[in-house]
């Protein structure tokens, strides 16, 4: 298979070989493993994140051997509250996240795919103030970030738990953070789709004599690319202004392939290979 391999990228190898060369190009990336390749994350609002009052009622009816009346509750305001540098709950995170975008913002912005509102990238407890390190009533913050994909602007907000506003907004243009689960699902969906991707799709099948038709087959872990002057074609001279990646591919449950020549701008929904 080594030679058929060889014809097309030409680097499905090794997940050690890979994670050594890809140190050079990116700091701070740690290569997933074979083991836990189809694990699945569980995001805020996902199973076991809590049950109504009215269902825990309907048990208790039920054990009774009475049927109780329907009942229909409204969402609570909050919702479970950590307390302290307790991490956010699921709660705190979906209330930060409708408390820090207005209406207006949202319906201007446009995320990954182009649809309405800003691509959210995180959602993170903040650090207490200078004045509060100590205080033991010091209010819990959080800090969202967005990045809007309309005029390429990263937006964070720093909302007040305790009084539900924003307390601060940045705006900021060529700031690239990581990129999210969503935006390197949408990489690797641009990278299959254009005829660039045709070693990928070459490769997995010699690896697996399957097709690739979708990201879900592959296991991917992301850098952002900046535009190097000279080392690059130029349709990658706005990377650093556009939001651009590089992806590091890896067959489920199998071995790696190289894709790390392949940048894919996601501002401008391009593919492009690096020559340099």
């Amino acid at each position: 298979m080594r030679t058929t391999v060889r014809r097309h990228l030409g680097k499905v190898v090794a997940g050690t070989a890979i994670a050594v060369a890809a140190t050079a190009v990116m700091v701070g990336i740690t290569l997933p493993g074979t083991a836990g390749a189809d694990d699945e994350g569980g995001g805020a609002g996902g199973p076991g994140a809590g049950r109504s009052a009215g269902q825990t009622a309907g048990r208790q009816a039920d054990a009774a051997g009475a049927v109780g009346p329907g009942v229909v509750e409204g969402a609570p305001a909050e919702g479970a509250r950590g307390r302290g540098r307790d991490p956010l709950t699921d709660d705190e995170t979906a209330r930060v996240e409708r408390i820090a975008l207005s209406r207006q913002q949202f319906d201007v912005a446009r995320d990954v795919d182009g649809d309405r509102g800003p691509q959210r990238l995180g959602v993170d407890l903040a650090e207490p103030r200078a004045d509060e390190v100590d205080a033991p009533d010091a209010p819990r913050r959080a800090e969202v970030s967005f990045y809007d994909y309309r005029n390429d602007t990263l937006l964070t907000k720093t909302v007040n738990l305790d009084t539900g506003k924003v307390e601060a907004t940045g705006v900021q243009h060529g700031v690239q953070p990581p990129l999210g689960p969503a935006e390197q699902t949408e990489v690797a969906a641009l990278l299959i789709a254009d005829p660039l991707g045709a070693g990928l799709k070459a490769d997995y099948k010699d690896a697996t004599g399957k097709e690739l038709t979708s990201p879900d087959q592959l296991q991917l872990a992301s850098m952002v690319y900046r535009a190097v002057p000279g080392a690059e074609p130029a349709v990658l001279d706005k990377c650093g202004e556009h939001r651009c990646a590089r992806l590091l591919t890896k067959v489920r449950n199998g071995p790696w392939i190289d894709t790390r020549s392949l940048v894919v701008d996601l501002s401008a929904r391009k593919v492009a290979r690096l020559t340099g």
